[in-house]
């Protein structure tokens, strides 16, 4: 069924609490438990070198004099403000060396398991979002994991420890003042960044929302650039995406104008509180309570502490920041699995090889509570027998398919295969025993081969070659410059509707399954290419269980059993012959097809 029957596009996307975000992300770090030791010793030595320099550089200056300065600084001295400098690099470097591999493997664990959950994920869920908003949402989600992890322990945290280290430099060697009006600035500072930057944060995040809808609505118009074109409307399709990227250009202006905002009153701040200390520091060395190297450490302590400071507002907002999106990330990775395996769901195949009987059982079956599809369908497959399903567009013939293929669970009834619940199997087991080739064929970007042995990644030549001849795709390739090798394209549309579907009835029998279900498969095929083919179904179908749902009746005259569904339900069963011989809607839908053929 088309997206319609699902939830409305713009679903919300998930999320979940900054604090939860956290506590998700701690156990992918705890199993990096002595890096991060090994890094934070590493950092705290830095600190405690960067903190050294310019008491070296004090005892450097009260040393000098101006007639015999180089003899009254001993080598000593110069030798350890080098070394001291050295330190600050080389321990610096050697905690990015021992914690790189913690973030990298920490990003990558994430994204991996976010994306295997995606997987999981109902066909439900995945209709009613846009595929280019989840992109972005992991996009940004490990970015931000990335980013939360740098900003905290390689800025926020070794600012805390020089701020400690400096404060109790200064409270044990000069008066209460330094200490108090370091700290006053500081705490003012923070009170004042975080206030702007929280007031701020709503623009920032109406930006990304419009970047993404921006994002999506781009993707959306260029995966459909044929239809885009068949109706001439790139310049419709410029302007809905222009309209989108104003919204965005507004909120991003007033991101911007916000932010320069936040950096002017960071600097008054810093300005008056570098001020007050250094007039402090002057006003010793005047009354001979300080020396000058005593006013060189003040400085240098004071640049090095308020340099930091000045990053203060972007680092909060991108911790802010990064926790949102971390949170968005963590919140897809806890959508609920409308479709799971049970826990104590069996292996179909496992104790015998699937011979493929399938039984529907009063199944009922709506994707609304308000729009029922299915209503009370009723039918058995023996295995190895041919079955199809007829009726008008709308009937939920494609719904059958899905519902045995568990994309979606039975609002009521039951679906068996080889006697038993499909949702007592596991899905994974369940779906290699099926073969699907849909109306619309989707093929990755990528090679003819790769399409083709998606079937059976592990398939060998013989076997591709195979199927490559029961699906008449032979002749195509031995004329292709490349092959086996050619490009697809963007959802394979550099191959026609009948090259797609021959590809995708070879990947189908390249799988090798024990039930297989033709949904419209030979719709874009010419008729003499259809007749092929449908010899080839025969010829593959002979020991398997085959559902065949189709619109063109010429092509299931030979089926054992044909099923004629209309508004959910099965009106008329019976072979091809008995069918004609009732006068009922079969007999109606054949004789108009004939007719339109003639």
């Amino acid at each position: 069924m088309r997206s319609a029957e699902a939830a409305p596009a713009n679903a919300p996307a998930p999320t979940i609490s900054r604090a939860n975000a956290a506590a998700l992300l701690l156990p992918y770090l705890s199993q990096h438990k002595a890096r991060i030791a090994v890094a934070l010793t590493c950092l705290l030595m830095a600190k405690v070198a960067n903190v050294s320099v310019p008491i070296v550089l004090k005892w450097v200056v009260d040393r000098m004099s101006v007639e015999k300065a180089m003899l009254a600084v001993p080598i000593a001295l110069l030798v350890a403000y080098g070394l001291a400098r050295l330190s600050v690099t080389l321990f610096t470097e050697l905690r990015e060396f021992f914690f790189a591999k913690v973030t990298q493997r920490t990003v990558r664990r994430i994204a991996l398991e976010t994306f295997e959950h995606l997987h999981r994920l109902s066909l439900r869920f995945h209709l009613a979002r846009q595929t280019g908003g989840l992109t972005r949402d992991i996009e940004r989600g490990t970015r931000g994991i990335s980013s939360l992890i740098s900003y905290l322990l390689f800025s926020i945290l070794p600012t805390l420890i020089e701020l400690a280290l400096v404060a109790s430099i200064l409270a044990w060697n000069y008066d209460w003042t330094f200490v108090t009006i370091t700290l006053v600035t500081l705490v003012g500072y923070i009170i004042y960044t975080i206030s702007v930057t929280e007031w701020r944060t709503a623009f920032r995040k109406e930006m990304n929302e419009l970047d993404s809808k921006a994002n999506s609505k781009a993707i959306d118009s260029l995966i459909n650039y044929e239809t885009v074109k068949y109706f001439g409307n790139e310049r419709f399709e410029a302007d809905r995406y222009d309209k989108s990227l104003q919204k965005w250009e507004r909120a991003a202006v007033r991101s911007q104008t916000s932010l320069s905002l936040l950096n002017l009153g960071q600097s008054l701040f810093i300005a008056a509180g570098a001020s007050l200390v250094m007039w402090r520091a002057i006003d010793g060395v005047i009354t001979g309570k300080m020396t000058v190297g005593d006013l060189v450490l003040v400085n240098a302590f004071l640049i090095q502490l308020y340099a930091p400071l000045n990053f203060l507002g972007v680092i909060y907002r991108e911790i802010r920041q990064s926790f949102t999106d971390m949170a968005r990330m963590f919140g897809l990775m806890n959508e609920h699995q409308e479709v799971a395996d049970r826990s104590n769901a069996s292996v179909l195949g496992a104790a015998a090889p699937v011979a493929g009987e399938v039984v529907f059982e009063n199944v009922r079956f709506a994707y609304e509570p308000d729009r029922i599809i299915l209503q009370g369908v009723d039918f058995h497959v023996p295995a190895g027998q041919t079955f199809a399903v007829v009726g008008p567009s709308g009937g939920g013939k494609s719904t059958l398919a899905r519902l045995l293929f568990r994309f979606y669970d039975v609002t009521s009834g039951v679906i068996r295969v080889d006697g038993k619940d499909v949702r007592d199997y596991t899905q994974s087991s369940l779906r290699a025993a099926i073969g699907i080739v849909p109306q619309d064929t989707v093929l990755f970007n990528d090679t003819l081969e790769f399409n083709l042995r998606y079937g059976f990644t592990k398939a060998t030549d013989e076997q591709l070659n195979a199927v490559i001849r029961a699906a008449r795709l032979d002749q195509f390739i031995e004329k292709l410059p490349q092959g086996l090798q050619t490009p697809v394209g963007e959802r394979g549309l550099k191959l026609s509707g009948g090259e797609k579907q021959r590809v995708a009835i070879a990947r189908a029998l390249l799988k090798n399954p024990a039930i297989l279900v033709f949904d419209e498969a030979t719709s874009a095929l010419d008729s003499e290419s259809e007749k092929a083919i449908q010899a080839e179904i025969r010829a593959v179908s002979t020991d398997r269980t085959t559902l065949i749902i189709a619109h063109r009746l010429s092509t299931i005259v030979d089926a054992d059993c044909i099923l004629v569904m209309d508004a959910g339900r099965i009106v008329e069963r019976g072979t091809h012959g008995e069918l004609l011989a009732a006068q009922g809607l079969y007999a109606r839908l054949w004789a108009i097809q004939a007719e339109n053929a003639g």
